[in-house]
């Protein structure tokens, strides 16, 4: 399959994200980053393949997207199968978090989200 991981190609996007990252994702990513005592790293804005994923942690092969309402959409959830089928493919788990969830309950999500990293 060659190299999937952070293309050259998709550097510009990947930085460009991370600028104009959405409220609930900088919220999340400050919970994450610090998750250094259970052993899990993440990476913000992680090329794999085509693709930008917002979370993902190589050590458990998990990548963590959030979705906001322009994921609603017919044609968007289209797109997000085709990328989480395209992520299976690749032996990476995918864990979908709307955005509200975020919002709502970070400790919840922040632990669904480790515990998805043990399974």
């Amino acid at each position: 399959m060659g190299k999937i991981h952070d293309r050259p190609a998709l550097r510009d996007r990947r930085r460009e994200l991370r600028r104009d990252a959405p409220r609930a994702e900088r919220l999340l990513w400050g919970a994450l980053r610090g998750r250094r005592d259970d052993g899990l790293r993440f990476r913000r804005q992680h090329g794999v393949g085509p693709y930008v994923v917002d979370f993902y942690c190589a050590h458990a092969r998990l990548a963590v997207e959030l979705n906001g309402a322009a994921h609603d959409g017919e044609a968007e959830q289209r797109r997000d199968v085709a990328r989480d089928a395209f992520n299976a493919r690749c032996g990476i788990r995918v864990v979908r978090i709307r955005n509200e969830d975020a919002f709502d309950d970070l400790v919840g999500v922040v632990a669904g989200i480790v515990a998805a990293a043990g399974e």
